[in-house]
């Protein structure tokens, strides 16, 4: 199954809260929507008397991520803790976010796109930093985890998240490094949504952030539970090509088809290229990678994807890839199902040159047959010695 759809709520949605971006999305003719987890705003604090007893995610107009001991304040999220009453003196980690204000929120929005037939997926906050403080690595970390157990009261199947900048030093030592970061988040989400949800690795288009084709690729083969999103304007950037043809992209479909285990997810928009890496992302129309070649592939269908417009214009680009795909199925289709030729007619013989045909004679009739039934016309006799008469 092929499904577009964009990266947030559609611009021309005239509501503002996720509901309502998802209702725009399916009035589109659009089946996906990737919701943008960008501004985190934590808040830590102690538990309440009147929330004592209560479960954290049955409290009204609290977004509960986190709930522990007083002393370790903003600790990982468990399950557990969110599914079983707050004691006293409990520490709860709560988040104002603008698509959602409580649980019950996100239940009735996993419960509208789930009506309107919508794939959802989240992506986390794009500034990561594992490399910098011990403060700078603990935020990052909660950051993927909020986007997860999001993701998890959402319904939506993958958190997509970037891996920040390499480490100083040997560039090999900060792969192994982030591979032991992302073991550690994949166990954690596995055992939090019980298999419902998985990381999603982002390539990137700047050399100096994680997430080269290979890198990418070998990150998803080596831990357990993640997925690679193929984000063609960063792999086109990074690698410096355009992918003009679908000889260039066919190998680079199967090499994530075949790492994913599932429906691929693909992300793409127009992009500039300057210098080393990527300039800015830019209008499918306006930028040096087209999707035609992309159409042509899909519209084989042999692949099961889920494509995401993250061009400026969201939902007007997730449109018209669309529309492109169909062109595409459409050539295929008729290709395919076109009535046969007709034969060609057989030469018809040359024409003789037309003569006109002989009158046979008259066969001569005797006398007693030419004059039958009627007596014969009289004759005079000349004598040959007989003298012509004077006038």
């Amino acid at each position: 199954m092929i499904r577009f759809g964009p990266a947030g709520i559609p611009l021309s949605c005239k509501g503002r809260t996720l509901r309502d971006g998802i209702a725009d999305v399916h009035h589109l003719g659009l089946t996906a929507m990737e919701v943008q987890f960008i501004k985190v705003n934590p808040l830590t604090r102690l538990a309440l008397d009147e929330e004592v007893s209560k479960v954290p995610r049955e409290l009204v107009q609290q977004l509960v991520v986190s709930v522990g001991p007083a002393e370790h304040q903003g600790g990982t999220p468990g399950l557990a803790a969110l599914t079983s009453p707050i004691r006293r003196r409990d520490s709860l980690t709560t988040l104002s976010w603008s698509l959602a204000k409580d649980y019950a929120d996100l239940q009735q929005t996993r419960a509208l796109a789930r009506a309107l037939d919508t794939d959802l997926t989240l992506h986390a906050p794009y500034y990561v930093d594992f490399f910098g403080s011990v403060d700078a690595r603990e935020q990052s970390t909660r950051q993927i985890q909020w986007a997860s157990v999001l993701a998890q009261g959402l319904g939506a199947r993958l958190a997509v998240t970037h891996l920040g900048f390499y480490g100083p030093g040997n560039r090999a030592d900060s792969v192994q490094q982030l591979t032991e970061i992302v073991i550690d988040l994949s166990d954690w989400l596995t055992k939090f949504s019980k298999g419902t949800v998985r990381l999603a690795i982002e390539p990137s288009g700047h050399p100096d952030v994680f997430g080269s084709r290979e890198e990418v690729l070998e990150l998803v083969r080596r831990v357990k539970g993640t997925v690679p999103v193929l984000n063609l304007p960063h792999v086109a950037a990074r690698e410096r090509t355009t992918f003009e043809s679908t000889d260039q992209l066919e190998p680079l479909l199967r090499q994530f088809v075949a790492a994913t285990h599932g429906p691929l997810y693909l992300n793409f928009s127009g992009v500039e290229f300057y210098g080393p890496g990527e300039f800015r992302l830019t209008p499918i129309k306006r930028g040096l990678v087209r999707f035609d070649p992309i159409a042509e592939l899909l519209a084989e269908r042999d692949y099961d994807v889920t494509v995401i417009s993250s061009s400026p214009l969201l939902e007007h680009d997730a449109m018209y890839m669309k529309l492109l795909y169909e062109r595409a199925l459409t050539r295929r289709w008729t290709k395919q199902h076109a009535p046969p030729a007709p034969r060609p007619a057989p030469k018809p013989a040359p024409a003789r040159p037309a003569v006109a045909p002989l009158r046979p004679k008259p066969k001569a009739r005797p006398a007693h047959a030419r004059y039958a039934g009627r007596p014969a016309p009289h004759r005079k006799e000349v004598r040959a010695h007989a003298r012509p008469r004077r006038r």
